[in-house]
């Protein structure tokens, strides 16, 4: 009997230091599965799941690399990894702004890795360290129920001031900056814009007229286009977007006054698990073939590589005025305004 005890113990041993071996890609940090197999990756993409959906297959495909990802928004991206530093449970950081990615990088969250795609990239695009290097680029502005404004008889408003009127009260929805990187991305613009004690006093008064904040920064434009709302705060390549779908009552208007932009970037997590298929990620994906595959399922952002063809449906906002942004302070100052934008919107609703 003690016989037959000590030989079912060695076999349990046996079968958990197996699963120990495999679970660890059988070699030391996970980084490519077992020798001679193909390796792994898992991503954390910060755009639409689409878009991340076919970006990972089409890379899986071209190198072998069996590729996974969770989608959620900037925000909760920047949160996950911190909660994660130490043990990262993803190698790469896909989609969403890059003043989160700018603060991740001034928490100590991100590898430095300088791929040489990124040569192709204007500098403007790119952390010169590599942290982040830009993947497509996007306009914040307004779009709206075009039925609705006509019904309350409401103009279409073309100024940040204009958001203010009194018609548009429990109409505007937007995202949350604390989880949305669109809506940091609307936070200091304003701050820019008005100077910061203005911009605060703004932010108070617009959040009079808010209904509710979203965790995404595309949700709004959902429900505008499910005619939920009467207006969002949004990227304007999104609303285009929604228009190639075919709900032609949404208007589009940016601010006369300037808005700000995003950077979509990427970015290798700190201790990446699968390092060297991050790499060869990071310089798949800044390709021209690779950033071009966004727009065969409705993402519609400017491109940053050179080479790459923009989608034809954006044009016409091309010329969208653009405040002079400063990326830097905005994602150095990023835990501090939160703080502060909580206080001014713990009235409303976050969903």
């Amino acid at each position: 009997m003690k016989k037959n005890n000590m030989i079912l113990l060695i076999s349990i041993s046996l079968c958990l230091l197996s699963q120990l071996v495999f679970a660890g890609g059988g070699q030391a940090g996970g980084s490519g599965g077992t020798a001679g197999g193909p390796s792994t990756l898992t991503v954390y993409a910060g755009m639409l799941e689409e878009h991340a959906a076919l970006e990972c297959q089409e890379f899986e495909k071209a190198t072998g690399i069996r590729t996974s990802f969770v989608r959620m928004s900037g925000g909760e991206i920047l949160a996950r990894i911190r909660a994660e530093a130490g043990n990262p449970q993803a190698s790469v950081w896909y989609g969403g702004g890059s003043l989160t990615f700018i603060e991740a990088d001034n928490l100590g969250l991100l590898e430095h890795y300088v791929s040489p795609t990124a040569a192709k990239i204007p500098a403007q695009f790119k952390d010169p360290n590599g942290a982040w290097t830009g993947i497509y680029s996007g306009y914040l502005g307004f779009y709206a129920d075009g039925e609705w404004l006509q019904k309350n008889n409401v103009k279409m408003p073309t100024s940040w001031d204009e958001l203010l009127n009194p018609a548009f009260k429990g109409e505007i929805v937007m995202a949350h900056p604390g989880s949305s990187s669109t809506a940091y991305n609307m936070l200091t613009t304003i701050l820019q814009l008005k100077g910061e004690a203005a911009g605060w006093d703004y932010l108070q008064r617009l959040n009079e007229n808010i209904r509710q904040y979203t965790k995404s920064g595309s949700a709004g434009g959902r429900m505008v286009q499910l005619h939920e709302t009467g207006l969002t705060i949004g990227y304007l390549h999104d609303a285009v977007a929604f228009k190639r779908e075919g709900y032609d009552h949404i208007v589009i208007s940016a601010p006369q006054e300037g808005t700000g932009y995003e950077i979509g970037a990427v970015g290798i997590i700190k201790g990446a698990p699968q390092l060297e298929a991050a790499k060869k990620f990071v310089d798949w994906c800044l390709t021209a073939k690779a950033q071009e595959l966004g727009q065969t399922v409705n993402a519609l952002q400017f491109l940053t590589n050179p080479e790459a063809r923009p989608p034809s449906e954006v044009e016409p906002i091309r010329g969208t005025k653009l405040i002079n942004q400063d990326d830097v302070w905005a994602g150095a100052h990023r835990s501090e305004f939160l703080e502060r934008f909580n206080e001014i919107s713990k009235s409303k609703p976050i969903n």
